[in-house]
């Protein structure tokens, strides 16, 4: 077995969105040697090209987003092609209820943004290659090993397998992570008993940036705005739906899946014309019962997969990587990086805004599920009471452009 040659400060395993947001993060501070290992064949310095696609899936960034990005110099790049969202129209069909949150009205320029996942990674990795981050592709974790001094890596780098130490390791491979698992680390699992049903949309009306929160009895769909393709507008959609229900749809051709979504939906953007592949995937949270320990941090989806109504999950992420940073790069320069007090500090600081989140993903999922008049009735007088309470729409609003909850500590 070889070694790298020389010791890590910082190794990250995982070279998603997470990952490598943290790595930019920490190249900002210049204090460290980082070194991030990725599943997939990707060498440094080789950048994903953007080409767009009708088809192209897309992450929403909340204002809190934006602000992380700014200020490791990549916001502009994103923002070339982001789509702004400055309303938000929350629904509950079949009732009165409603209420609609106005960037205006929240003093911001944008609630948020949806950008296509292939920019947002270009993006970023060509902002990684202007550092000196260490980027290994096609890396499979074979063991990691606590040390006194470090966490040891053993992985198989081009078919040779290889040790790694650093003194401290951020694991951010994924919901369900593996490299948890090596550890002893299980997730708590939670299954919805829904599916997401993913898919682009082409609109008859142009969407305005307006994003659509829509509360069926069969639980959420989400319309966010995109960027026009061929000067057509688009939305993205999140479907969400009981299991069997997704099945039968993702099975039926494109007009009957058009149909059915129109009925659900209503006619605000006009008739949909076109719908782009399909998508499904299982509604399974996923929490880490561990996010830290001496020398080691669980991150991103390994930490906290939520369910995505409201789009929370990338951003609670960034946050928490903004958050860990700040805490390391207070500490004095001697102070070894991977001290459990630093981590545990860490931990104290995110725990609300996670919990805060994880209530609010869950509260809202289950709240528009039930059918009860009862139910029904408190849900819609909330809704109807924030339309008509300019507080309250400022309080929601403000929630999910994650510029009120506690320990956000951005960069």
């Amino acid at each position: 077995m070889s070694q790298l040659k020389e010791p890590y400060d910082i190794a990250i395993i995982g070279g998603g969105m997470v990952g490598i947001s943290l790595a930019l993060l920490l190249a900002q501070q210049k204090r460290w040697k980082v070194l991030v290992l990725e599943s997939q064949s990707i060498q440094q310095g080789e950048i994903p090209q953007y080409s767009p696609s009708f088809d192209a899936r897309s992450t929403a960034l909340s204002w809190s987003s934006r602000c992380i990005f700014e200020k490791l110099d990549v916001w502009q790049k994103i923002q070339q092609h982001a789509q702004s969202i400055a309303t938000i129209h929350v629904s509950d069909r079949g009732h009165m209820g409603l209420t609609r949150l106005q960037a205006q009205e929240a003093g911001v320029e944008a609630l948020g943004y949806v950008v296509e996942n292939s920019w947002l990674g270009s993006a970023l990795m060509q902002q990684l290659a202007e550092t000196d981050i260490e980027l290994i592709g096609d890396a499979k974790i074979q063991a990691i090993q606590p040390k006194a001094d470090s966490m040891q890596l053993t992985a198989t780098l081009e078919n040779q397998e290889v040790e790694i130490n650093t003194r401290l390791l951020v694991v951010a491979d994924g919901a369900d992570s593996s490299s948890a698992k090596l550890l002893g680390i299980q997730p708590q699992k939670k299954d919805y008993g829904h599916s997401a049903i993913i898919a682009n949309l082409s609109l008859e009306a142009a969407h305005q940036a307006v994003a659509y929160e829509r509360f069926t009895d069969q639980g959420p769909m989400a319309l966010l705005p995109l960027a026009d393709y061929k000067n057509t507008p688009r939305s993205a959609l999140v479907w969400t739906q009981p299991n069997h229900q997704a099945e039968e749809l993702m099975a039926a051709d494109d007009s009957i899946f058009i149909n059915q979504l129109q009925a659900r939906f209503g006619d605000r953007l006009g008739q949909f014309s076109q719908v782009g592949e399909r998508i499904s995937y299982p509604l399974i949270q996923t929490i880490s019962e561990e996010q830290v320990r001496r020398r080691l941090v669980i991150a991103g989806n390994a930490a906290h997969s939520l369910h995505p109504v409201a789009g929370q999950g990338f951003n609670l992420s960034l946050r928490d990587m903004g958050s860990l940073v700040n805490g390391l790069a207070r500490q004095p320069m001697d102070t070894d990086v991977g001290a459990l007090e630093t981590l545990l500090s860490y931990q104290d600081q995110r725990t609300e805004d996670q919990r805060n989140t994880l209530l609010f993903t869950n509260g809202l999922s289950k709240l528009f599920v039930l059918s009860s008049p009862a139910v029904a009735l408190g849900r819609n007088s909330g809704l109807l009471m924030m339309d008509l309470v300019p507080s309250l729409r400022n309080q929601f609003a403000h929630f999910g452009m994650g510029t009120q909850q506690s320990g956000a500590d951005y960069v």
